[in-house]
């Protein structure tokens, strides 16, 4: 019974953790998208314009 009890418990921790990386998985692909689109309007990754930004050498 203790066993099964253990189980349980630790069954109930990793799912609910699960939940968490789900969660910031989801926050990590929106935030993608949104840097994605913004450099695909010709802006810099964080929304600004790309002026602003330095040009960095290329390799």
């Amino acid at each position: 019974m203790k066993k099964l009890s253990a189980f349980l418990a630790l069954a109930a921790v990793v799912s609910l953790s699960s939940c968490n990386t789900a969660i910031g998985f989801g926050r990590d692909m929106r935030q993608l998208g949104t840097g994605l689109e913004n450099k695909a309007h010709g802006r810099t990754w964080d929304g600004g314009d790309q002026q602003q930004q330095e040009s960095l050498p290329t390799y």
